[in-house]
């Protein structure tokens, strides 16, 4: 946990985000010091995967600021993966018929070909071949996150494993802020366990990371601060525990603080 006060590494602000006449986003902010997790919390259609989307650039914010390290940050999500931002995603986005490791070396190339998309075609097609240092690194990265090396098929792996591999395949990328949406959804405990081990060792190397999830249970564990949000605004900042016991928590997941009283 980075000391009271700590600069921002990533800090967001007036961020809104329309669809239409929608807004899916709205006005939300936050500053996230190095070497924490914030865990992003809210109930469906909160708007904490647009929030994900417009951080890392795969969706354009129609307002607010975006920086990191002080610096703003540049447009398109292969920009800002070069910038240092990473993330996974509610449905993992892996190929099944690759082994894991396999897997993470979209995460070591990526950066130089724009994306995990295009590291992964051109792995697949076999241009130039993959040197063996790649291999080699994501076969290290692999054992650093607990991903097995055996060479059987990532489909063959339960949920809670793949959701590994996309970790680990994230962190091979060595970004400074990792963006994690719903990672523990369809995991056992076993799986459970694994994924927080893994935010941990993030944590604990420097990074931070933004962590989505709806298990406030588990938020209140790893998570050094919460954002609440409800109908696209922010309604409560602060620590999990004081979120927990809030009555705008209350009022978002109950309905009114009266409500669940």
């Amino acid at each position: 946990m980075a000391p009271a006060n700590s600069p921002a590494l990533l800090s967001v602000a007036g961020v809104t985000k329309q669809y239409g006449g929608v807004t899916a986003v709205d006005d939300v902010g936050f500053d996230l010091p190095a070497g924490t997790v914030l865990g992003l919390v809210g109930p469906n259609g909160a708007g904490k995967t647009t929030l994900v989307d417009c951080i890392v650039g795969t969706q354009s914010a129609n307002a607010g600021t975006m920086r990191l390290d002080g610096r703003a940050l540049p447009a398109g999500p292969a920009a800002r993966a070069r910038a240092g931002l990473a993330r996974t995603f509610q449905h993992p986005q892996l190929a099944l018929e690759l082994t894991p490791v396999e897997n993470i070396v979209p995460g070591i190339v990526g950066r130089s070909m724009g994306s995990y998309g295009a590291a992964l075609r051109a792995f697949l097609r076999g241009l130039g071949g993959m040197p063996p240092p790649v291999l080699a690194r994501a076969r290290s990265v692999a054992e650093e996150y607990g991903v097995t090396t055996d060479p059987v098929p990532t489909g063959s792996l339960g949920l809670g494993s793949q959701r590994l591999v996309e970790i680990a395949r994230a962190m091979a990328a060595r970004p400074r802020v990792l963006l994690l949406d719903e990672p523990f959804a369809g995991s056992d405990t076993e799986g459970i366990a694994a994924i927080s081990h893994a935010i941990h060792q993030v944590r604990d190397s420097g990074r931070s990371v933004v962590l989505v999830d709806h298990n406030v249970d588990l938020l209140a564990e790893l998570a050094d601060s919460v954002v609440l949000l409800a109908d696209g605004r922010v309604a409560f900042t602060g620590t999990p525990q004081d979120c927990m016991r809030s009555t705008e928590m209350r009022a978002v997941y109950f309905g009114s603080a009266e409500e669940a009283r």
